[in-house]
């Protein structure tokens, strides 16, 4: 009893020590509620000018959830698919965008079956990482258009908040 009672006096001090922003910086960076909203603002912007309504997902590194948008008349069924793309793109370390992912996955190739891990992915346009300052933030899925005009909403997300979809080399 005292061991449980023991461990369970530690459980707030280690929430604590990871979740705290005095101190030693963390070694991995996670995008702010206010970050993605700018991201979904911009990408909002430019799927309104584009007449087509999206899914709009953004996802911390690890690939969980942080803000979602369905645009009035988006489809209900990419908004699954919005969130798997942005989960896609952060998985791996944001090396691959959900498109960079398509050839890798086709039979005879070297990760056919990626697709069918972690819940599913998804390995065709529209899911891309979110880089601030060379570091991964998260990611950001939209889905709804065609899958250029996905990508093309979910780069202007990112370019909205002055960060980057391409890791760095």
């Amino acid at each position: 009893m005292r061991f449980t009672t023991a461990l369970l006096a530690l459980i707030p001090l280690a929430f604590a020590q990871t979740n705290s922003t005095a101190g030693p910086s963390l070694q991995r960076s996670y995008i702010s509620a206010a970050q993605a909203q700018t991201i979904l603002a911009s990408a909002t912007a430019n799927a309104t000018a584009s007449k087509v309504p999206q899914n709009i997902a953004i996802v911390d590194p690890s690939g969980i959830l942080v803000a979602f948008l369905r645009m009035d008349n988006a489809f209900v069924g990419s908004i699954d698919l919005s969130q798997k793309k942005a989960r896609s793109a952060v998985l791996f370390s944001g090396l691959f965008s959900s498109a960079d992912l398509y050839s890798q996955v086709q039979p005879g190739a070297p990760l056919y079956g990626l697709e069918q891990s972690n819940g599913g992915l998804v390995v065709f346009g529209g899911g891309i990482p979110i880089f601030v300052g060379g570091q991964l933030i998260g990611g950001v899925g939209v889905s709804g258009g065609s899958v250029d005009q996905d990508v093309q909403v979910a780069r202007a997300g990112v370019l909205g908040l002055g960060a980057s979809y391409v890791a760095p080399s």
